[in-house]
């Protein structure tokens, strides 16, 4: 079986011999766990083997780091999204608590959830947020993110379609 090679493979490579123990330096600085900074570092190389189009940076390492970042501020959602559903198994009686394996099966139904809904500005995640968890209307949720209601309207618009995409596979 042969592969097809990257066509970004050479630059991603430059990119990696010149620049990993810097980025890797700057993770370390920036997150606790050593291993973890290590594989958001293989991550950053990793997502630029997944690209299009990639064109060699003129300052290669603020593009690094800004792909880092991404991938630092996903890292962070999830954990706290974890941290948030453990929580709340703390409040329920420790005999009603889902199996070992039904949490993680909830668990990765979550981040399932979370990636979809990353998809999505900051307002229209939201505004899907409030209606579907808080149960808001869109004339209080137009109040808290500063918008009018077509806007509203227009999130929850998107947010539907995200979910469409991720059960079906295909746009509306």
């Amino acid at each position: 079986m042969s592969s097809v090679p990257n066509p970004h493979s050479d630059l991603v490579g430059a990119l990696y011999r010149d620049h990993r123990g810097w980025l890797l330096a700057w993770l370390r600085r920036n997150v606790a766990c050593p291993s973890r900074a290590e594989d958001l570092s293989q991550d950053t190389f990793i997502r630029l083997l997944g690209r299009d189009e990639l064109r060699e940076p003129r300052e290669p390492r603020a593009f690094l780091v800004a792909i880092a970042k991404g991938l630092l501020f996903d890292y962070f959602r999830r954990a706290a999204l974890e941290q948030a559903y453990l929580n709340e198994l703390m409040v329920i009686p420790e005999s009603e608590h889902p199996s070992p394996e039904e949490q993680h099966m909830i668990l990765e139904d979550l981040k399932a959830i979370d990636r979809l809904l990353g998809k999505l500005s900051s307002k229209a995640r939201a505004a899907f947020l409030y209606s579907r968890l808080d149960g808001l209307g869109h004339a209080e949720i137009a109040r808290r993110l500063g918008v009018s209601v077509p806007r509203v309207r227009q999130y929850l618009a998107q947010g539907i379609r995200q979910c469409y995409i991720a059960l079906y596979g295909e746009p509306l």
